[in-house]
């Protein structure tokens, strides 16, 4: 018998629980990790764009609007993964499947709200008048074709 299985009853096998998309960690699960551990980051793509299909997915409203990126909360995030097939441009990615070109955009993610700290939903602040130095450097990005 499973860990899970001895928490819920006998007679349940950690096989037949469903998984619910999640990736398999080690250790503790993912919400008992926040030490600034990010599950999803929003990369490159976003940049200009924001399209927002995301934030309309998420279910804890964790993401939140930059003026030229979205960023997901790191404390909030649940792990749930709505977000990630949701967005038109690829821009979310798993923290250990985000491309080498774009593995700064966690650090961005993180750091966007060192200052913000964890005001508990998205849809409390709105537009947040500030970027991440990373996105703020970058050239405007025309999305369009």
């Amino acid at each position: 018998m499973g860990p899970r299985a001895a928490i819920l009853g006998g007679g349940i096998d950690d096989a037949a629980l469903p998984r619910a998309g999640r990736r398999h960690h080690s250790g503790p699960p993912p919400f008992m990790e926040r030490n600034h551990s990010v599950t999803y980051v929003i990369a490159e793509p976003c940049v200009d764009l924001k399209d927002k299909a995301c934030i309309e997915e998420c279910p804890v409203d964790c993401i939140y609007e930059g003026n030229r990126s979205l960023y997901i909360h790191p404390d909030e995030c649940v792990d749930c993964g709505a977000c990630e097939p949701v967005c038109p441009v690829e821009a979310i990615f798993y923290e250990d499947d985000v491309p080498e070109e774009w593995k700064d955009y966690y650090k961005a993610n993180v750091e966007f709200f060192d200052e913000l700290g964890s005001p508990g939903g998205a849809g409390k602040l709105g537009l947040i008048e500030r970027d991440h130095p990373l996105i703020a450097a970058l050239p405007p990005r025309d999305h369009e074709e």
